[in-house]
């Protein structure tokens, strides 16, 4: 489910498939808009990767090359980065999902080796956190959401996605659960629809896929009246401003500290702001309709001279309103 997600976002299908524990090392998966369309991992230098089948058997080799071929697990990342026309650009972890039982040459502990493993990079406050879980199952047993509210409890950082939409019961639907009423979430849910087993062993391309996707929610009576914040086109949408409304919030921090590093304490407790965590502040700005405006205000502020503006904007760190102070 989360492999078809990726292959989703990266328009591209050259994740591994298969039954059982597929993910056994951590994937960062770096997505860069290019003009050209390839694939570089960092553990083959200098190598371009432009048949995508390719790097679907490098990736199960180098799994395999560190965990061995009996559904063994590793913390040792595999890196890759993806350039395409048809990406924006992001950064995505694809992590082993939660397993109970040790199957093959896994060890007994197996559930608690991954768990570690995931908290490992969910723990960190630069982390988004994306709890997907299939619409056909009860959402109160969903072990995404349960990991997710402890480790970000205020949901400052997680997304809901809800998969399988249109695998549900007939007659029944997950309206209310993409309303937001039940179990909500501060970021809200998104749902997407993935290829099935059937469209995938049929060749189904990734464009045919996402204008399915598109026909779903639009012609769906529980959804077509929030069909425009649903999908991956608008999942994909929504991460990016993530990650830019954070990108610009930095800049102007770093601008603000380095004129007032000079001065007795730094810029932080001039500003009238604690330092918990004793590491250099960065604020993350959560996207949200006036994400331009607080983009623009960020950008004066950097440039502004005026103490007292600087420690307003640091100080909504605190109250957690507009922007979140996270360890670097």
């Amino acid at each position: 489910m989360r492999r078809m997600l990726c292959n989703i976002l990266t328009a591209t299908d050259f994740l591994p498939r298969g039954s059982g524990i597929v993910t056994r090392r951590p994937l960062i998966l770096q997505l860069v808009n290019s003009k050209v369309e390839y694939a570089e991992f960092l553990h083959c230098k200098g190598r371009k990767f432009v048949d995508f089948d390719e790097v679907r058997l490098e990736i199960e080799a180098e799994t395999e090359r560190v965990t061995g071929s009996n559904k063994g697990i590793s913390t040792v990342p595999i890196n890759l980065r993806v350039y395409s026309p048809n990406v924006l650009n992001l950064t995505l972890i694809d992590l082993p999902g939660m397993t109970k039982v040790a199957v093959g040459d896994q060890p007994v502990d197996i559930e608690h080796q991954i768990m570690e493993m995931l908290m490992q990079f969910i723990t960190k406050d630069s982390c988004l956190i994306l709890a997907v879980t299939p619409a056909n199952t009860d959402l109160a047993n969903s072990d995404a959401l349960k990991i997710s509210k402890e480790v970000d409890p205020q949901g400052l950082r997680t997304i809901g996605v809800i998969t399988k939409l249109d695998l549900m019961d007939e007659g029944t639907d997950a309206r209310d659960i993409l309303e937001n009423k039940l179990l909500p979430l501060r970021r809200g849910y998104i749902g997407v629809v993935n290829r099935s087993q059937k469209d995938i062993d049929g060749k189904k391309d990734i464009r045919a896929a996402l204008a399915a996707e598109r026909k779903f929610f639009l012609s769906h009576p529980g959804y077509r009246h929030i069909a425009e914040r649903m999908g991956t086109p608008h999942l994909q949408k929504t991460l990016n401003q993530f990650i830019a409304a954070r990108s610009v919030a930095v800049v102007a921090v770093a601008k603000v500290g380095a004129k007032y590093a000079g001065e007795s304490g730094d810029a932080t407790s001039r500003c009238g702001v604690r330092d918990f965590s004793g590491d250099r502040p960065v604020i993350l700005g959560p996207y949200c309709k006036g994400s331009n405006t607080r983009r623009r205000h960020a950008e004066n502020l950097a440039a502004t001279d005026d103490v007292r503006r600087a420690s307003l904007c640091l100080a909504m760190c605190r109250t957690g309103a507009h922007v979140l102070l996270e360890k670097s």
